[in-house]
């Protein structure tokens, strides 16, 4: 992933931008798909990303925090923001 595809992303979230470091708005929360060598991984439910030079560092809702190589990154998703109101019983 390139800088420019990450900060792409991270509009598209509305994120928030505090020098390097972005803080996607209450409700949204984004995922990285990374891979390496054969090896994938997700990492969900991230709140704040912060690019510095070739990494990316992510934290997630439960306070996990991830250093990653941003080449390693290819794609992302954002959570779809939440409802207004929930509704009793099926719909």
């Amino acid at each position: 992933m390139t800088e420019e595809h990450l900060l792409a992303l991270l509009g598209a979230a509305e994120a928030k931008k505090d020098d390097r470091s972005f803080t996607l708005p209450e409700g949204r929360l984004l995922t990285l798909y990374v891979a390496s060598s054969g090896a994938s991984l997700t990492v969900s439910k991230v709140q704040k990303v912060k690019i510095d030079r070739t990494f990316l560092h992510a934290q997630t809702q439960k306070g996990e925090y991830y250093v990653l190589a941003l080449q390693d990154a290819f794609a992302g998703a954002i959570d779809a923001p939440p409802s207004g109101s929930r509704k009793a019983g099926f719909v």
